[in-house]
């Protein structure tokens, strides 16, 4: 690992983006986090970045909209510099953006229906904002041969879940953008999958309606008899960064102990 290789992850400051942000500054990444986070909720991301310094590795973290264009810019703008100024390119992405409407799109009243607003943000932010950030770190030289992209989806892709059919359609989506992505970025040697973990108590999981249904069938569900967990994933992840899985492209890792063969 040469110690000026960074990791970016988009949704850094909790869940699967925190433990894998963490994990790979134990494997001797520098950090680059981009992350949403209220006054009530910033400790999560200080916490996280703690724990990345604990590691000897740097963490420069960004407290901004990750799907706005403008405000991608200019994260970039500023990782640019930091690159230039220490050396090193940015080896690993991770898109965890979690932030969609979760509303039907056929309500008992009309009034309840998802609007074209709420699917279209979903889309962008869950599915559409994965090509944008791959785009602009290619553009600018970031990501070269041997990068790894990974892009956090859910069984939500393949199976129907009540409230869930905007962020369904954009997992969906996002699958789809993994695939063209690793088509297109094959000749560069960059590598492009999707993970799909088990169902995982996050904060994301906890604003579905009736998530705690979903997490008594993952449990009943699971071989393990446990639910997946962040740092299940985050460990995947890194091993996934490795030399040796360079030819694992354009497609969707289960990370879920077997839960997803079971119904």
């Amino acid at each position: 690992m040469d110690r000026s290789d960074w990791a970016l992850i988009l949704g850094a400051s909790s869940g699967f983006g925190g433990a894998t942000a963490l994990e790979l500054a134990r494997k001797g990444f520098n950090i680059f986090g981009v992350h949403l986070d209220t006054r009530a909720t910033l400790p999560n991301a200080q916490r996280t970045m703690a724990g990345i310094m604990e590691t000897g590795r740097e963490a420069v973290f960004f407290n901004t909209n990750a799907a706005d264009l403008a405000k991608r810019d200019e994260v970039l703008g500023k990782m640019g510099e930091r690159l230039q100024a220490g050396g090193g390119t940015v080896r690993v992405l991770l898109h965890s953006l979690a932030f969609g409407t979760l509303r039907p799109l056929v309500a008992e009243r009309p009034e309840e229906n998802i609007n074209a607003a709420q699917l279209q943000m979903t889309m962008e932010v869950m599915a559409n904002s994965l090509v944008y950030w791959v785009q602009g770190l290619v553009a600018r030289g970031f990501m070269g041969a041997g990068g790894r992209v990974f892009a956090m989806t859910s069984s939500g892709a393949h199976r129907v879940i009540s409230h869930y059919g905007a962020v369904s359609a954009a997992k969906a989506a996002l699958e789809s953008h993994v695939r063209q992505l690793a088509l297109e970025l094959a000749l560069r040697n960059i590598s492009v999958n999707a993970i799909r973990a088990g169902v995982t108590d996050t904060a994301a999981l906890r604003k579905i309606p009736g998530h705690e249904d979903i997490a008594r069938l993952a449990l009943e569900r699971n071989p393990h008899q446990r639910m997946t967990t962040p740092e299940d994933v985050a460990r995947v992840i890194g091993v996934l960064c490795g030399p040796e899985s360079h030819w694992i492209t354009g497609t969707v890792i289960g990370v879920d102990g077997g839960e997803d063969i079971t119904g």
